[in-house]
């Protein structure tokens, strides 16, 4: 199943991207005033950060509704080091708090379930291929 989403350069030479994802509103992204953007949207690295926030969330709830537990909301903190990236490491830390959830053995196993969340999976076990091609501009 091939899914696309699209990414146009918004403005000429301003590194603003408008992204299009079929049924949804259009996104932004942007990179800092230090790498020559506007900072008005968030940059690549704050959407690749979210997303595993947003998945680790959505899983646990899911899991909480199946389970009939009192998971009333869940709360998420991404922590971002990129103090090595240039080297090959890049740090997420994921702090999670499961409110409405009192037992500790509950908010241990949603904690582990978190970690079989799709996009956990897919940056920490999966074998991603990228293949990139250029078109001729058909306007």
């Amino acid at each position: 199943m091939k899914e696309t989403i699209e990414i146009v350069s918004e403005r000429n030479r301003i590194l603003r991207q408008r992204v299009r994802i079929a049924g949804f509103e259009d996104l932004y992204v942007d990179v800092p005033k230090a790498f020559g953007g506007e900072e008005s949207a968030p940059d690549p690295h704050d959407y690749f950060d979210l997303s595993l926030g947003a998945c680790k969330a959505i899983t646990a709830q899911m899991y909480a509704q199946r389970k009939q537990w009192p998971l009333e909301g869940v709360s998420v903190r991404v922590n971002r080091d990129v103090s090595e990236e240039r080297k090959g490491i890049y740090r997420l830390e994921v702090v999670m708090t499961f409110h409405g959830i009192e037992d500790e053995a509950q908010r241990l196993r949603l904690e582990e379930i978190s970690h079989k969340c799709p996009i956990h999976r897919l940056m920490t076990s999966a074998t991603v291929e990228v293949t990139t091609r250029s078109t001729v501009d058909a306007a």
